[in-house]
């Protein structure tokens, strides 16, 4: 009893007694109307509910299917809902036809060097601004990040380009703050299953850009996103940005049929960050442009001004010129596969 289809003619009345219903027995529900049918999400341990209480429901008023989902990920699964689900950021939908790229440095270091990127990195044709203002670091002597400082200049990027803000959240004593600056919550591979963190960001009317854990299957990844849903926010971005082999030549190997694999587990979208995939700036393009071809909603490129003296992952930046081409020539493919940039 995972999935209650209702009848097009169902009421409200109807409704309401069918949530009564299930809370009876310890259940919350979601409610989700979609352009075809309206169906109520059943969340919490269903596996326990006897075949007669299922039936019992199936015979009220304004139900006409009940169903159960056997994945682990409820609300995530397209059995859930089959359209795709576009997370509308400020007129800007990620999701539907439209290929989005998130572009800017790793870090943010300093005024004028994220307002020049922000600037040049929008003429070239992105959609959304990115820095990190809190920066998780395999050590603990390397740059850490501006904090508020950071998110500041992010703001005032934003001003300058009328672009929205994504950025990293680390801790859940930073939410408020964070708030208040950005546009989409990153939450970073190291975090992925930081359950304590996804069930906060859950709870805000924010969408939430979630990277795949640096060891993560795609059923782990997608229960941390469940985590996130099952609070209310539905609004969680997908974001591969490859994982950890045995290959050592590139920073992580970016798994590109996670992208197909997700179009059919998942309604949500899914974006792919070749930066921290391959971890070199040469073969940012040539992944960006498979990404494309794969079916991504999205990219996030690491740009930078001057990367050899970037503060973090400069070896990964492109140049803002190199940049200009790869958006160049990811328009060819999006055209090619039908989508737009």
């Amino acid at each position: 009893m995972d999935i209650i289809v209702l009848k097009k003619s169902s009421t409200q009345d109807e409704i309401d007694n069918i949530q009564k219903r299930l809370e009876t027995k310890g259940l919350s529900v979601n409610i989700s109307k979609g352009t075809e049918r309206t169906i109520i999400g059943v969340i919490g341990d269903t596996s326990k509910i006897p075949e007669e209480e299922v039936d019992s429901v199936r015979a009220m008023s304004g139900v006409d299917e009940v169903m159960r989902i056997v994945k682990p990920y409820k609300l995530a699964s397209r059995d859930f809902k089959k359209e795709n689900t576009v997370i509308d950021v400020e007129g800007l939908k990620i999701g539907g036809n439209k290929i989005h790229i998130i572009a800017g440095p790793c870090a943010i270091e300093g005024r004028d060097i994220l307002l020049t990127i922000a600037q040049k990195v929008k003429e070239s044709g992105a959609s959304f601004v990115r820095g990190g203002a809190f920066k998780p670091r395999t050590s603990p002597y390397t740059f850490q990040g501006m904090g508020e400082e950071g998110l500041q200049i992010l703001l005032e990027a934003k001003k300058l380009t009328g672009m929205p803000i994504v950025t990293e959240l680390m801790d859940p004593r930073d939410l408020t703050l964070m708030l208040k600056y950005t546009d989409i919550i990153q939450i970073g591979t190291r975090n992925m299953q930081n359950f304590r963190l996804l069930l906060e960001v859950g709870m805000v009317d924010k969408p939430v850009l979630l990277k795949r854990g640096l060891s993560a299957t795609i059923k782990e990844w997608l229960m941390a996103a469940e985590y996130i849903m099952s609070r209310g926010n539905h609004k969680v971005i997908l974001c591969e940005r490859g994982v950890r082999t045995f290959e050592t030549i590139t920073r992580n190997t970016l798994d590109l049929s996670a992208v197909p694999v997700l179009k059919q587990l998942t309604h949500l979208p899914i974006i792919v960050d070749p930066s921290h995939a391959v971890g070199r700036w040469d073969l940012v393009k040539p992944m960006s442009l498979a990404a494309v071809a794969a079916g991504a909603d999205g990219l996030l490129i690491e740009v930078h001004t001057k990367p050899e003296e970037a503060c973090s992952d400069g070896e990964q930046s492109l140049k803002p010129d190199v940049f200009d081409d790869l958006v160049k020539s990811l328009r060819l493919v999006a055209t090619a596969v039908g989508r737009e940039i």
